[in-house]
């Protein structure tokens, strides 16, 4: 694990908070595949597989019992129906999940519009926030009427998916990141999408998406998923990082 604050740590690529034995993980996706193939770009099915066993690997290393997993929006792909590949997928999820925590938060992403009936099938509410322990978690595609409170003093959103393009002579290849900073001085994280087929922005090159990053030199980079020995390697802040 690695601290990002005294409060929220890195782990692969998810974030744990110690003092609630909360995980939080964003972003997921599930149904890319059926999505994109529907499009007529047929890909291998491997997302789910690869997710899952991401997850057994981060409670490896957790090796506590959790109270609350926090999944930070945009649990499905498709913004409309819910296709079949995402009935399947949600629900085996939502299953592994009930087996590894006593609880269960899913905040509705803009991904969700149609995530309720699959929802309901397991007992689970959809919110559009969660609050614990002055930490904000929303999925930071509009800024929340709670982010200002003065109770708040961190924001977790995820939407952005961002990602730290790298290059090694004429090989360029982009890397999942966290990013740290202040948004109306509060500590700001962004956190990266789990899903393994959904690189990212590059935060160097790209606009951003969510109303919670204006201006993101300042932001602290911390690159995470697939390094070896789960390292998370700190890159500075993004304004010395180039092009």
């Amino acid at each position: 694990m690695f601290a990002l604050t005294k409060d929220v740590k890195i782990v692969d690529l998810a974030l744990y908070i110690p003092a609630a034995h909360a995980l939080v993980v964003s972003d997921f996706h599930l149904g890319y595949e059926e999505a994109v193939s529907a499009r007529g770009t047929l890909i291998p099915r491997f997302q789910f597989t690869d997710i899952m066993q991401r997850l057994d690997g981060i409670l490896g290393q957790l090796k506590l019992p959790l109270k609350t997993v926090i999944i930070n929006g945009d649990l499905k792909h498709e913004m409309g129906r819910i296709s079949p590949q995402e009935w399947r997928d949600i629900l085996k999820l939502l299953d592994y999940l009930a087996r590894k925590a006593e609880k269960i938060v899913v905040i509705k992403g803009n991904h969700d519009t149609m995530l309720q009936p699959v929802a309901q099938k397991r007992g689970i509410e959809l919110v559009s926030r969660f609050f614990i322990n002055g930490i904000l978690v929303v999925h930071g595609d509009v800024i929340d009427d709670m982010s200002t409170d003065e109770s708040v003093k961190t924001i977790i959103i995820g939407h952005e998916h961002p990602a730290l393009g790298l290059k090694d002579g004429a090989r360029y290849e982009t890397f999942k990141c966290f990013l740290k900073g202040l948004w109306k001085k509060k500590t700001l994280i962004v956190q990266p999408s789990f899903n393994p087929l959904i690189e990212g922005t590059d935060i160097r090159l790209e606009e951003f998406l969510s109303p919670y990053l204006t201006a993101v030199g300042g932001f602290k980079a911390f690159v995470a998923g697939d390094i070896p020995d789960n390292k998370i390697l700190p890159f500075g802040k993004v304004r010395d990082l180039g092009n």
